[in-house]
């Protein structure tokens, strides 16, 4: 899932092209009970999926602690990690996003596989940190690029009561950016394809 964000919600039942989008394409599963499945994937400027390889190595990074977690999607977009991490096992997947029509694809998509035990929040990220929080065991964060989102996300995670203890944090951000994380987490591995890099921490 990755793109110039924001979070989604449903809004309407109709198509993408009667609500002025486009189809980009589809989103494909690559792992999980819906592997193979293809998902459409809505035309929304800077709508970036997280490539396949990349999702490909993160949750071999991950391997099978996905099952019966609790799971937080920021700037979820397409909602692929998120959509990832539940044909894997995990409990429950919280997805946030900005855009009222990526949120309502994202919705729909979900219903699609009948996923009921997860929810699409449409949201600024920002603002969403600013409420009362629940502990989540893992955090897949994926702000737009060259927005300065990075390190003040994760500060409100870290200090918001987002985390449980010994949480994951997956951070993809453009290659050029060091991100400031907090002192408790340790980098547990790094990758990097074209103009991105990701990180996955452990909470300490």
């Amino acid at each position: 899932m990755t793109r110039q964000r924001s979070s989604r919600s449903s809004t309407s039942r109709r198509t993408p092209a009667q609500r002025g989008g486009k189809s980009l394409g589809k989103l494909r599963i690559i792992g999980g009970e819906f592997r193979r499945r293809q998902l459409p994937i809505l035309d929304s400027p800077g709508l970036r999926p997280t490539p396949d390889r990349v999702r490909e190595t993160l949750f071999n990074w991950l391997g099978q602690q996905l099952y019966g977690q609790q799971v937080l999607d920021l700037f979820a977009g397409t909602g692929a990690l998120g959509i990832e991490a539940v044909s894997r096992g995990a409990a429950c997947v919280d997805f946030v996003e900005r855009d009222p029509r990526v949120a309502a694809q994202l919705s729909t998509n979900l219903a699609s596989l009948h996923i009921t035990s997860s929810a699409v929040h449409v949201n600024d990220v920002q603002a969403y940190l600013t409420r009362p929080a629940q502990p989540y065991s893992l955090v897949f964060l994926d702000p737009p690029f060259h927005q300065q989102l990075a390190e003040p996300c994760c500060k409100a995670l870290e200090s918001g009561g987002w985390l449980s203890d010994g949480a994951m944090i997956y951070l993809e951000t453009e290659t050029s950016l060091a991100p400031g994380v907090p002192a408790n987490w340790q980098l547990h591995r790094e990758t990097q394809a074209g103009e991105s890099t990701a990180r996955l921490y452990q909470r300490q």
